[in-house]
């Protein structure tokens, strides 16, 4: 038997025939924007939008426009060098506030609680029923994580 696979991994493979499926590949595309041109360059211009093959992107000032419309077809080739497919046709340069990208903040977790004995019991004599060790190992995290979350 196979191990789980991930959400992130499933969706794409889901919606593939899709318009939702083309709009996950493409979102991507600012996944890998600052690998694809480099710190410099995406301290200086971030992708903005998207739509039928051209990105927009917005740069912080004339000359790092200037600059970026020289190597347009170089910045195309590596963000679709990343993408792994030829989505980014052209870029659109416009001029605009540049920030660099916010990592959401998470909310605080609230500590787990232990487990209580008899719920320690009723996930192993859950668990006893599973001949698949890895199977098994998965199931008895999981029901632990669960319950350690559980208020």
């Amino acid at each position: 038997m196979r191990r789980p696979s991930e959400l992130s991994a499933l969706l794409p493979t889901l919606f593939t025939a899709k318009p939702l499926g083309k709009r996950l590949r493409e979102a991507v595309i600012w996944r890998v924007w600052d690998r694809s041109v480099g710190e410099q360059i995406a301290s200086k211009a971030r992708p903005a939008a998207f739509r039928e093959g051209v990105l927009t992107v917005v740069v912080s000032s004339a000359p790092w426009m200037q600059q970026l419309g020289f190597l347009k077809r170089q910045l195309i080739e590596a963000v679709n060098r990343n993408l792994g497919e030829e989505l980014v046709r052209d870029i659109y340069l416009k001029a605009g506030s540049v920030s660099a990208p916010t990592e959401s903040p998470q909310p605080a977790k609230p500590p787990c609680r232990e487990l209580t004995p008899q719920e320690r019991e009723r996930i192993q004599q859950e668990a006893a029923a599973i001949a698949d060790d890895d199977l098994r190992t998965a199931f008895v995290n999981f029901q632990t994580a669960y319950l350690r979350n559980i208020r």
